[in-house]
């Protein structure tokens, strides 16, 4: 595996400073509640100032199984991001198509999208909806240093992904849950994606978060609660601070650019995830709201 600091490009990059959120450490419950056009935390958080570096001027540098993430070009056929019905028709089967482009996978499975925005969400947040499901819905940016999944999530999905999709394949020897992460409205935006070096992201506790999708949001006491079956109920993997993670940016992305990072990937001799967090970039001139769509998916070695 390559060093972290490839003949010192990486140091060289262009360096902004940003609050970076984390969770703190010690004995809590800790769960992610999630309604339409908002998102709360259990738990305790704080924010650290960390360097973020501008990947961007050198892109080509950066390799999935290398960094964990990486950015490549993805033309879309979508025209408006915001036609649900045209995301619907198109975007999953592009996403498939680009992560086994990528990847050299097999087969691969969409697994949902989700658009997210830094603009404000209040109006949004108040047209309340029964049976939210938390598919193709709006969003804030989620700003706290995390990955989507835990271990035992990712193995649960796997599995459920392959059984649902390809119910008469061969079976799998490897698989890997990624985003696939574009922002269309124009650049700088004002919040971006930091994404952390995968090699450098075991230095800190960690921790499962239990992510709870309701229409309405308990209060009190009751938002920590038991929950009978929590354990087998999808869970990400949130990360308190540590000196050592090398977080990265990519200033001035376009439309046709596409972030595809790791969640998960059954194969550990390569990086295998990559934590990753929205940030508020002071450095932007003029800087756009930002507007993003994410995909997850599962990719399959038979």
């Amino acid at each position: 595996m390559a060093s972290i600091t490839d003949d010192n490009i990486e140091d060289r990059a262009r360096q902004v400073r940003a609050m970076m959120r984390y969770v703190d450490e010690g004995d809590f419950v800790t769960r992610r509640y999630v309604s339409q056009g908002k998102e709360i935390n259990t738990g305790t958080y704080s924010d650290y100032e960390v360097v973020i570096r501008d990947g961007m001027p050198l892109r080509d540098h950066f390799q999935l199984d290398t960094h964990g993430f990486m950015i490549a070009r993805c033309p879309s056929a979508v025209t408006d991001f915001h036609d649900k019905e045209q995301v619907e028709r198109l975007y999953e089967r592009e996403v498939e198509a680009n992560v086994i482009r990528l990847t050299g996978a097999d087969k691969c499975a969409a697994r949902g999208w989700m658009l997210r925005t830094s603009a404000d969400l209040s109006d949004h947040a108040a047209k309340k909806e029964k049976g939210y499901t938390h598919h193709g819905g709006l969003q804030p940016p989620a700003g706290e240093a995390h990955v989507d999944v835990s271990t035992g999530t990712a193995e649960r999905m796997a599995r459920a992904t392959y059984e649902q999709c390809f119910p008469d394949g061969p079976g799998f020897k490897r698989f890997l849950i990624t985003s696939h992460w574009r922002t269309f409205s124009p650049p700088p935006q004002d919040v971006p994606l930091a994404l952390c070096d995968g090699r450098t992201s075991f230095g800190g506790e960690e921790k499962d978060n239990t992510m709870l999708i309701v229409d309405e949001f308990p209060e009190g006491d009751a938002l920590t609660a038991p929950v009978p079956g929590e354990e087998e109920m999808m869970a990400a993997t949130i990360f308190s601070y540590h000196p050592s993670h090398r977080w990265w940016y990519f200033a001035g992305m376009q439309r046709d650019d596409v972030l595809l990072f790791k969640f998960h990937d059954s194969d550990h001799s390569r990086t295998w995830r990559c934590p990753h967090s929205a940030f508020v970039d002071n450095s932007a001139q003029n800087p756009h709201v930002r507007e993003s769509i994410e995909c997850r998916s599962v990719a399959f070695w038979e």
